[in-house]
């Protein structure tokens, strides 16, 4: 995934970090997040993804089974087939 700084501002004592996330499949979610105003700018950035991963881990989980192919005989799950290009 990869996380875009959209927002990293001095807010009522304290740091606001906002990230636009990514995904390799070309989901978005945008997350805010308030941090002691503390180290470096990376210090601070690395403790407002911390505290982000768990709505973006909930955000992330709903993607899980999103193209699968569910198997009613088998009640199985699988990946959506590959088609192969015809030449």
């Amino acid at each position: 995934m990869k996380y875009i700084i959209q927002k990293f501002k001095d807010e009522d004592g304290k740091k606001l970090v906002g990230f636009l996330v990514k995904d390799a499949n070309g989901n978005n979610f945008v997350i805010d997040k308030r941090v002691e105003k503390t180290g470096t700018d990376e210090n601070m950035i690395a403790a407002a993804q911390a505290a982000s991963q768990s709505e973006i881990d909930e955000w992330q989980a709903q993607f899980a089974v999103i193209g699968m192919v569910w198997n009613t005989e088998t009640n199985t799950l699988a990946p959506e087939p590959v088609e192969e290009p015809v030449e």
